[in-house]
Protein backbone atom coordinates (compact mmCIF):
# COMPACT_ATOMS: atom_id res chain seq x y z
CA UNK A 1 0.00 0.00 0.00
CA UNK A 2 2.83 2.34 0.90
CA UNK A 3 4.50 1.46 -2.39
CA UNK A 4 1.47 2.59 -4.44
CA UNK A 5 1.30 5.83 -2.52
CA UNK A 6 4.98 6.50 -3.00
CA UNK A 7 4.80 5.61 -6.68
CA UNK A 8 1.93 8.07 -7.10
CA UNK A 9 4.04 10.81 -5.50
CA UNK A 10 7.33 10.07 -7.27
CA UNK A 11 6.01 9.69 -10.82
CA UNK A 12 4.91 13.32 -11.22
CA UNK A 13 8.05 14.49 -9.45
CA UNK A 14 10.28 12.63 -11.94
CA UNK A 15 8.61 14.44 -14.76
CA UNK A 16 9.95 17.74 -13.44
CA UNK A 17 13.48 16.60 -14.32
CA UNK A 18 15.03 17.63 -11.04
CA UNK A 19 14.95 21.34 -11.76
CA UNK A 20 13.87 22.33 -8.41
CA UNK A 21 16.11 21.65 -5.36
CA UNK A 22 12.99 21.31 -3.23
CA UNK A 23 11.82 18.50 -5.47
CA UNK A 24 15.15 16.78 -4.96
CA UNK A 25 14.81 17.12 -1.21
CA UNK A 26 11.25 15.76 -1.30
CA UNK A 27 12.38 12.94 -3.55
CA UNK A 28 15.24 12.07 -1.14
CA UNK A 29 12.83 12.27 1.83
CA UNK A 30 10.34 9.97 0.12
CA UNK A 31 13.11 7.46 -0.61
CA UNK A 32 14.13 7.50 3.06
CA UNK A 33 10.52 7.01 4.13
CA UNK A 34 10.17 4.11 1.67
CA UNK A 35 13.35 2.50 3.00
CA UNK A 36 12.21 3.02 6.61
CA UNK A 37 8.78 1.53 5.85
CA UNK A 38 10.44 -1.36 4.00
CA UNK A 39 12.79 -1.98 6.95
CA UNK A 40 9.84 -1.86 9.36
CA UNK A 41 7.93 -4.39 7.23
CA UNK A 42 11.00 -6.67 7.18
CA UNK A 43 11.26 -6.38 10.99
CA UNK A 44 7.58 -7.32 11.33
CA UNK A 45 8.10 -10.27 8.99
CA UNK A 46 11.17 -11.41 10.96
CA UNK A 47 9.27 -11.07 14.24
CA UNK A 48 6.35 -13.01 12.75
CA UNK A 49 8.67 -15.79 11.57
CA UNK A 50 10.39 -15.84 14.96
CA UNK A 51 7.01 -16.06 16.74
CA UNK A 52 5.87 -18.85 14.39
CA UNK A 53 9.08 -20.78 15.10
CA UNK A 54 8.64 -20.20 18.84
CA UNK A 55 5.05 -21.46 18.57
CA UNK A 56 6.18 -24.59 16.70
CA UNK A 57 8.91 -25.22 19.28
CA UNK A 58 6.42 -24.79 22.12
CA UNK A 59 3.91 -27.12 20.43
CA UNK A 60 6.62 -29.72 19.84
CA UNK A 61 7.78 -29.47 23.46
CA UNK A 62 4.22 -29.83 24.73
CA UNK A 63 3.63 -32.82 22.44
CA UNK A 64 6.86 -34.44 23.64
CA UNK A 65 5.86 -33.86 27.27
CA UNK A 66 2.47 -35.45 26.63
CA UNK A 67 4.12 -38.41 24.88
CA UNK A 68 6.60 -38.79 27.73
CA UNK A 69 3.73 -38.66 30.21
CA UNK A 70 1.83 -41.34 28.28
CA UNK A 71 5.00 -43.42 27.92
CA UNK A 72 5.66 -43.21 31.68
CA UNK A 73 2.10 -44.27 32.44
CA UNK A 74 2.33 -47.21 30.03
CA UNK A 75 5.64 -48.30 31.59
CA UNK A 76 4.15 -48.14 35.09
CA UNK A 77 1.23 -50.28 33.93
CA UNK A 78 3.58 -52.78 32.29
CA UNK A 79 5.65 -53.12 35.47
CA UNK A 80 2.53 -53.42 37.62
CA UNK A 81 0.99 -56.13 35.48
CA UNK A 82 4.32 -57.87 34.90
CA UNK A 83 4.65 -58.40 38.65
CA UNK A 84 1.03 -59.55 38.81
CA UNK A 85 1.48 -62.08 35.99
CA UNK A 86 4.75 -63.34 37.46
CA UNK A 87 2.95 -64.00 40.74
CA UNK A 88 0.13 -65.76 38.90
CA UNK A 89 2.66 -67.87 37.01
CA UNK A 90 4.34 -68.85 40.27
CA UNK A 91 1.01 -69.83 41.80
CA UNK A 92 0.09 -71.80 38.67
CA UNK A 93 3.42 -73.61 38.80
CA UNK A 94 2.96 -74.46 42.46
CA UNK A 95 -0.53 -75.81 41.81
CA UNK A 96 0.54 -77.87 38.81
CA UNK A 97 3.51 -79.37 40.68
CA UNK A 98 1.36 -80.01 43.75
CA UNK A 99 -0.43 -82.99 42.20
CA UNK A 100 2.82 -84.62 41.10
CA UNK A 101 4.42 -84.01 44.47
CA UNK A 102 1.32 -85.30 46.27
CA UNK A 103 1.40 -88.45 44.12
CA UNK A 104 5.09 -89.03 44.82
CA UNK A 105 4.58 -88.46 48.56
CA UNK A 106 1.78 -91.00 48.54
CA UNK A 107 4.01 -93.51 46.77
CA UNK A 108 6.75 -92.91 49.35
CA UNK A 109 4.32 -93.60 52.21
CA UNK A 110 3.03 -96.78 50.51
CA UNK A 111 6.59 -97.94 49.79
CA UNK A 112 7.63 -97.53 53.41
CA UNK A 113 4.49 -99.32 54.64
CA UNK A 114 4.98 -102.19 52.17
CA UNK A 115 8.64 -102.62 53.03
CA UNK A 116 7.90 -102.41 56.75
CA UNK A 117 5.22 -105.08 56.34
CA UNK A 118 7.48 -107.25 54.14
CA UNK A 119 10.41 -106.84 56.54
CA UNK A 120 8.19 -107.92 59.42
CA UNK A 121 7.11 -111.01 57.46
CA UNK A 122 10.71 -111.86 56.52
CA UNK A 123 11.86 -111.60 60.13
CA UNK A 124 9.07 -113.94 61.26
CA UNK A 125 9.78 -116.49 58.52
CA UNK A 126 12.05 -119.20 59.88
CA UNK A 127 13.19 -120.21 56.37
CA UNK A 128 15.60 -117.24 56.09
CA UNK A 129 19.03 -117.38 57.61
CA UNK A 130 20.56 -114.48 59.52
CA UNK A 131 22.85 -113.70 56.55
CA UNK A 132 19.90 -113.68 54.16
CA UNK A 133 17.96 -111.39 56.49
CA UNK A 134 21.00 -109.15 56.79
CA UNK A 135 21.34 -109.01 53.01
CA UNK A 136 17.61 -108.24 52.57
CA UNK A 137 17.90 -105.57 55.27
CA UNK A 138 20.75 -103.91 53.36
CA UNK A 139 18.74 -104.04 50.12
CA UNK A 140 15.67 -102.52 51.78
CA UNK A 141 17.83 -99.93 53.55
CA UNK A 142 19.36 -98.99 50.18
CA UNK A 143 15.92 -98.71 48.59
CA UNK A 144 14.63 -96.59 51.47
CA UNK A 145 17.78 -94.44 51.36
CA UNK A 146 17.23 -93.77 47.66
CA UNK A 147 13.58 -92.99 48.41
CA UNK A 148 14.72 -90.49 51.04
CA UNK A 149 17.01 -88.88 48.45
CA UNK A 150 14.01 -88.56 46.12
CA UNK A 151 12.07 -86.88 48.90
CA UNK A 152 15.02 -84.51 49.41
CA UNK A 153 14.88 -83.71 45.69
CA UNK A 154 11.14 -83.06 45.97
CA UNK A 155 11.83 -80.66 48.86
CA UNK A 156 14.35 -78.96 46.60
CA UNK A 157 11.58 -78.47 44.02
CA UNK A 158 9.21 -77.14 46.67
CA UNK A 159 11.82 -74.73 48.02
CA UNK A 160 12.85 -73.68 44.51
CA UNK A 161 9.87 -71.34 44.42
CA UNK A 162 11.74 -69.24 46.96
CA UNK A 163 15.00 -69.50 45.04
CA UNK A 164 15.38 -69.63 41.28
CA UNK A 165 15.05 -72.86 39.33
CA UNK A 166 13.84 -73.37 35.79
CA UNK A 167 10.61 -75.24 35.14
CA UNK A 168 12.56 -77.75 33.08
CA UNK A 169 14.77 -78.54 36.09
CA UNK A 170 11.72 -78.87 38.37
CA UNK A 171 10.04 -81.25 35.94
CA UNK A 172 13.26 -83.25 35.57
CA UNK A 173 13.47 -83.77 39.34
CA UNK A 174 9.77 -84.68 39.64
CA UNK A 175 9.94 -87.14 36.72
CA UNK A 176 13.09 -88.75 38.09
CA UNK A 177 11.42 -89.27 41.48
CA UNK A 178 8.26 -90.56 39.84
CA UNK A 179 10.17 -93.01 37.62
CA UNK A 180 12.11 -94.26 40.63
CA UNK A 181 8.89 -95.35 42.31
CA UNK A 182 7.68 -96.99 39.11
CA UNK A 183 11.00 -98.88 38.90
CA UNK A 184 10.87 -99.97 42.57
CA UNK A 185 7.26 -101.14 42.26
CA UNK A 186 8.09 -103.36 39.27
CA UNK A 187 10.84 -105.12 41.20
Amino acid sequence: MAMILVTGIIAPVQGLQAQDPITEIIKAGVKKVIKAVDLQIQRFQNETIWLQNAQKTLENTMSKLKLDEISDWVEKQRVLYQDYYEELYTVKSIISYYNSIKDISGKQVRLVKEYKKAWGLFKQDKHFTADELSFMGKVYAGILEESAKNIDQIFLVINSFQTQMSDAKRLEIIHAAHHYYIFVRKK
